[in-house]
C-alpha cells in the first residue's frame, strides 16, 4: 500500500519529532483495530479499571476499522495528531522504526514484563536488539472441515497433502454438488497468504537471500495447482469476489466443505452456528511433507511524540497482566501470547486450539523488509489476475511479478 511512500510525502520533509503531541498531560489516546463487535467493549471496559487504579490518569480509546486503520494512521502521523499507543500491523513495523515513528520500549521492559511473553510471538517486535512493540493480537492458520460433507463423500479424516485434498475435493463434489469443495480466498487482505500456503507446501519461499521466489519452480506448482482446482470446479464461484470474512461465512452456512484461517473462527462458529460439525487439522502438506501455517501477530506501538511515555506505558502493562490477556484473547479467539494465560483451560483443553499451537514450531511470519505492504499487493495482484484466467503464461505472470518485487527490495 505504500504506506510510508505516502506518509513521506505527507511530511514533506518535517522532522516527525518537530510535532507536539495532542494529549494532554495525563490522558492516554490509544487508537485500536476493530477485531470483533467485542473489541470496543473490552477495551473500554480495560480503560476504567485502569483509571480506578490510576487515579489522574485518563485513557481514551478510538476503536477504527481494520480497513480504514493504515490510511488513519498515516494521515494522523503526518500531522502529529496521532495517538500515544495504537495497534499496527507487525508487518508495517520496520518501516515505523526506519522512519523513527515509533519509541523502543526496553527502558521499560523490566525481567518480569519480558518473562510473561511466549518468545514466538514477541520476537517478531524486536528490532535490531530492540523492542518497539509487544503482541496485541497473535494468531496462525489451519483447516477448518465439515465433518458431515466429509461423511457423505466418504472420507474418513482431514487429507494431509494437497494431492490427497483435490482427491478428497472430487468425492465431495460428488456427493454433494450443491457444497463448494474448497473456500478460496482471492479479494482483500491476506489474499496472498492463502497463496503462500500452497508455496510454502511445495518448498518454496516468498523472499529468499534478499530476492523475491515469485519466479521459483515451487510458486508454479502453487499456482497451477490453485487454479486447477477453480477450472476443475471444486471452490466457489467467483472467488476473487470472496474475502477472508466472504469465505468464513459460507463455512458458517455450510455452503463450503472446507476453508483455511483463523482461530477466531472456532468462536464464530460456537455462537453463529452451533449446529456446525466441524473439526480443524494442519493445512495440506506438499512434495517436503512439512507441515506449515502463517504466523500472525499484531503489535500495540507506542509512538516517538508522545508526551506521556510513562503513563502510556503503564496502561500497556496493565493490558498484558495475565487476567487483561485472558479476557481479550476470550473475547476475540487469538492464541496466548503470555505463557501463564496459555495454562488456562480455556485454552490448554480446547481441541481446535491444541491443533493451531501445534503448527507454530513451523509458523511462517511475513518478512520483516521495507516494502513488504507493496510487495503483498503486486503479489495479490498477479494471484487474482491468474486465478480469474486473465494470465495466459502462468509462469511469465509469476516472473514479472517477482521482478517487480526484486525491484522494490532493491531500492530499500
Amino acid at each position: 500500500m505504500k504506506m510510508i511512500g505516502r506518509m513521506a510525502m505527507l511530511m514533506a520533509g518535517a522532522s516527525l519529532l518537530a510535532y507536539a503531541s495532542a494529549a494532554q498531560a495525563g490522558t492516554v489516546r490509544v487508537t485500536i483495530a476493530q477485531y470483533s463487535k467485542g473489541t470496543g467493549p473490552y477495551f473500554e471496559e480495560a480503560a476504567k479499571a485502569f483509571e480506578a487504579a490510576n487515579p489522574g490518569t485518563t485513557i481514551q480509546i478510538e476503536v477504527v476499522p481494520w480497513d480504514n486503520l493504515q490510511q488513519k494512521l498515516t494521515t494522523d502521523i503526518s500531522a502529529g495528531t496521532n495517538a500515544d499507543l495504537s495497534i499496527i500491523g507487525t508487518r508495517w513495523l520496520l518501516d515505523y522504526v526506519s522512519n523513527g515513528i515509533v519509541a523502543p520500549l526496553d527502558s521499560y521492559m523490566t525481567p518480569e514484563i519480558k518473562g510473561r511473553f511466549i518468545d514466538t510471538f514477541l520476537s517478531p517486535s524486536v528490532l535490531n536488539g530492540k523492542t518497539y512493540g509487544l503482541p496485541i493480537a497473535a494468531s496462525a492458520r489451519a483447516m477448518y472441515y465439515n465433518k458431515d460433507v466429509f461423511a457423505k463423500a466418504g472420507i474418513t479424516e482431514p487429507p494431509k497433502t494437497w494431492d490427497d485434498f483435490k482427491a478428497a475435493a472430487a468425492k465431495i463434489k460428488a456427493a454433494t454438488p450443491d457444497v463448494a469443495p474448497f473456500g478460496l480466498q482471492g479479494k482483500e487482505i491476506e489474499t496472498d497468504v492463502y497463496f503462500y500456503y500452497g508455496l510454502w507446501a511445495m518448498g518454496g519461499d516468498i523472499v529468499k537471500d534478499g530476492k523475491s521466489g515469485l519466479d521459483a519452480q515451487a510458486a508454479s506448482d502453487a499456482a497451477k495447482m490453485y487454479k486447477s482446482f477453480i477450472d476443475g470446479g471444486l471452490t466457489e464461484p467467483g472467488v476473487t469476489s470472496y474475502a477472508r470474512e466472504d469465505v468464513q461465512n459460507l463455512f458458517k452456512q455450510g455452503k463450503v466443505a472446507t476453508v483455511i484461517t483463523a482461530p477466531f473462527l472456532s468462536g464464530q462458529i460456537k455462537k453463529e452456528a452451533p449446529n456446525l460439525n466441524y473439526g480443524v487439522a494442519p493445512i495440506p502438506t506438499g512434495p517436503s511433507g512439512k507441515t506449515s501455517t502463517y504466523g500472525v501477530t499484531d503489535s500495540i506501538v507506542l509512538f516517538q511524540n508522545s508526551k506521556v511515555k510513562d503513563e502510556a506505558f503503564k496502561f500497556l502493562d496493565f493490558l498484558f497482566t495475565t487476567d487483561q490477556r485472558t479476557k481479550f484473547d476470550k473475547v476475540e479467539g487469538f492464541l496466548p501470547v503470555n505463557a501463564k494465560e496459555a495454562q488456562d483451560p480455556l485454552f490448554a483443553n480446547d481441541p481446535d486450539l491444541k491443533v493451531f499451537a501445534s503448527l507454530l514450531p513451523n509458523a511462517h511470519f511475513a518478512p520483516v523488509i521495507p516494502g513488504w505492504e507493496e510487495i503483498a499487493q503486486i503479489t495479490s495482484n498477479a494471484i487474482q489476475k491468474i486465478y480469474l484466467g486473465k494470465a495466459d503464461d502462468i509462469d511469465a505472470t509469476l516472473k514479472a511479478t517477482a521482478a517487480q518485487a526484486n525491484d522494490i527490495l532493491n531500492k530499500k
